[in-house]
């Protein structure tokens, strides 16, 4: 039987350390118990959480919290150099990173550190320094929230776009991902790999590393950039990158580099330019700016900070603010990439 508890502290499972709770929690670690979860609350609507890394919660949860913890990561097959690898949704992301590390297993050196769980990846399509989840995503195994039917969803099936999927839009609330599956290359089999490390904070990094590249040494990059940039969410609560990077169209752009010479972008592609959102945020005088205890971060603009009691309402009011000087200054809607959770 599974265990419910009632109003639930969910402090510890949020990294923006929001003092909410839920008004009912379960935690199943196993495909019985989750399917015994999601049948005892059939008539109801459920709150999936993973690892709590990319939410902030604006009130106490009144739905009931189903907490995903399933456990387990194995090689089901490989081809020639390619392998496969099953990783159940409960698994700490960087966890897994680390083991890919530790097998020699290359694809998905440059997401280390990205906090959160293996099951919440596909719904953001995480992505950093030039890779996407979607770019070794093979499949993953599903549970039909209302029939508990299962079923596998192709890389096609999951839509997968810049921080998006198929699982933000017409599949929202409707499945629970129980494992991905995740095409690498294995490389105790081969040297033909193709590292990126095109973005420029990576160059710059591993120039700085002795020894020759290697995927270890990608992920070491990485790590130390991240740790320099982004708050440990266990010392400041954070969830990452509050905000998606705007995508504007070309036309759009020519008229504010005019005006804006020092602006930087990366093109997307010959219609569209992507604008950091992190230098807008600091170019309108955020950075480091606190309101109570909620506030911007002092290292990267990008990042919205719970200095220690802050409630969800004071985060958002916060981002809110930056939203708007944004658009006044520089006529560009940025959007937020962590989801907000009012249910």
């Amino acid at each position: 039987m599974i265990e419910i508890k009632h109003h639930f502290p969910l402090k510890e499972h949020n990294t923006f350390g929001i003092s909410a709770f839920a008004k009912a929690y379960t935690a199943p670690a196993s495909l019985h118990e989750l399917k015994e979860a999601l049948g005892y609350y059939h008539d109801q609507d459920v709150f999936l959480l993973g690892g709590g890394s990319n939410m902030l919660l604006i009130n106490d949860v009144q739905k009931p919290v189903i907490h995903v913890l399933l456990k387990g990561i194995e090689v089901t097959e490989t081809i020639e150099n390619e392998v496969y690898v099953k990783v159940m949704a409960g698994e700490d992301w960087h966890d897994f990173v680390l083991y890919c590390m530790e097998k020699n297993f290359a694809g998905i050196e440059n997401l280390s550190l990205i906090p959160g769980n293996v099951g919440t990846s596909p719904i953001q399509n995480i992505g950093a320094y030039g890779v996407e989840l979607k770019d070794t995503f093979d499949s993953c195994t599903i549970i039909d929230i209302k029939t508990l039917e299962e079923k596998t969803l192709s890389l096609a099936d999951c839509k997968f776009g810049y921080r998006d999927s198929v699982f933000k839009n017409e599949a929202a609330g409707k499945y629970v991902i129980t494992s991905v599956i995740f095409k690498l290359t294995d490389l105790n089999k081969t040297d033909n790999y193709d590292f990126k490390t095109s973005y420029g904070a990576l160059q710059e990094e591993l120039k700085r590393l002795d020894g020759d590249l290697s995927i270890q040494k990608v992920s070491q990059a990485v790590i130390h950039i991240r740790s320099s940039k982004l708050p440990d969410p266990k010392i400041l609560g954070n969830s990452g990158s509050f905000f998606k990077n705007p995508v504007i169209k070309r036309a759009e752009y020519e008229d504010l580099i005019r005006m804006h010479p020092e602006m930087p972008s990366y093109q997307v592609d010959e219609e569209h330019v992507k604008v950091p959102a992190g230098w807008l945020i600091d170019q309108s005088g955020f950075k480091g700016k606190r309101y109570g205890d909620a506030g911007i971060h002092d290292k990267q603009a990008l990042v919205l900070v719970n200095h220690g009691n802050a409630t969800g309402k004071e985060i958002l009011e916060v981002a809110h603010k930056v939203q708007k000087a944004v658009h006044d200054r520089y006529g560009i809607k940025i959007d937020t990439e962590v989801n907000l959770i009012d249910v």
